[in-house]
């Protein structure tokens, strides 16, 4: 357990530092939108890239993790919409209430994982993980983006609004080109590999401060069941959904502990643009979001330990 925490606690410190660093006004609120956009549309893009450029993985042995985390993925995502008619008679949940419960109870912060699988296993577990970006993130916008425009209300569902948005995310270009090179042998020049290098690198240090500095406090204290609720199935359903699946496909090794780890981070904080841009419930996106940042010092550390307890 002491091994786990231990491992988590940098990425949780820097989290920290982010808020501080907001709190007090060192870098101002309106300035850390534009590092969340410098991290989001090109580090991280640049990061997958040389990941899966470089990897030395066969993606056929990798089969049954695509699989586990895709169907994870999917039963979230039909039993989440299964309880909406529940969850509006007994709570009264609207529908851009429900559209953020939806989100925030399926969408993962991959961010997170990969600096806590970075932590843990280095290069092996980082072009692993790019496989779990490549597999989650086009289903998972599709799904979300379906999901808003059908119960939050505010503009109709098309084909052109879902392929847009997709057309539109640096992270699965950021995959596509990784994958395409691989695939290709394609050999770049060393300069161009040596700036995706070095943007890659700044990644996960400066997405995890701007994530410390977008957490609401204020926006958790003023929250309801709906956050609780929303919480308890990312922290703790998802993960124990997938790892029952990944025992069931025979999933072992790092690639367990990977599959638990990226099942049991908190949502994903681009959700809380969908929300605002697509009338989802934005204050209840940033306050579930928060309160599940906050969790997960608890979660994140034991369910990590509790993997790599079994598979290694």
């Amino acid at each position: 357990m002491l091994i786990a925490f231990t491992s988590l606690l940098p990425i949780f410190a820097l989290i920290a530092l982010g808020f501080g660093l907001r709190k007090s006004n060192m870098i101002p609120a309106e300035q850390w939108h534009g590092i969340e956009s410098i991290a989001y549309w090109l580090l991280f893009p640049a990061l997958l890239i040389t990941t899966l450029a470089r990897a030395e993985l066969s993606f056929e042995d990798l089969s049954s993790f695509a699989l586990s985390l895709l169907l994870t993925v999917l039963i979230m995502c039909l039993l989440i919409w299964l309880l909406r008619k529940p969850l509006q008679s007994i709570w009264d949940v609207k529908g851009p209430a429900f559209t953020t419960i939806f989100q925030t109870s399926t969408r993962w912060h991959g961010f997170i994982a990969l600096a806590i699988i970075d932590k843990l296993f280095g290069a092996e577990g980082v072009a692993i993980l790019a496989i779990a970006f490549a597999v989650l993130v086009p289903p998972l916008n599709v799904i979300n983006i379906l999901v808003l425009v059908t119960y939050a209300g505010k503009t109709k569902a098309s084909i052109a609004m879902v392929l847009k948005e997709l057309l539109r995310n640096p992270l699965l270009w950021g995959i596509f080109l990784g994958i395409l090179i691989k695939v290709l042998g394609v050999e770049l020049p060393d300069t161009i590999f040596t700036i995706l290098d070095l943007l890659g690198s700044a990644a996960l240090g400066v997405s995890l401060l701007a994530l410390g500095a977008g957490l609401s406090w204020r926006a958790m204290k003023t929250s309801g069941r709906e956050v609780v609720f929303a919480s308890v199935m990312r922290l703790l359903f998802t993960p124990a959904l997938a790892t029952v699946l990944a025992l069931s496909f025979g999933v072992e090794g790092i690639q367990f502990v990977i599959i638990v780890i990226s099942a049991s981070v908190p949502t994903a904080v681009n959700g809380y643009i969908l929300a605002r841009a697509l009338g989802g419930d934005a204050p209840l996106y940033a306050a579930t979001s928060t309160a599940q940042v906050i969790a997960s010092f608890v979660t994140l550390p034991l369910i990590t330990f509790l993997a790599m307890q079994y598979a290694l």
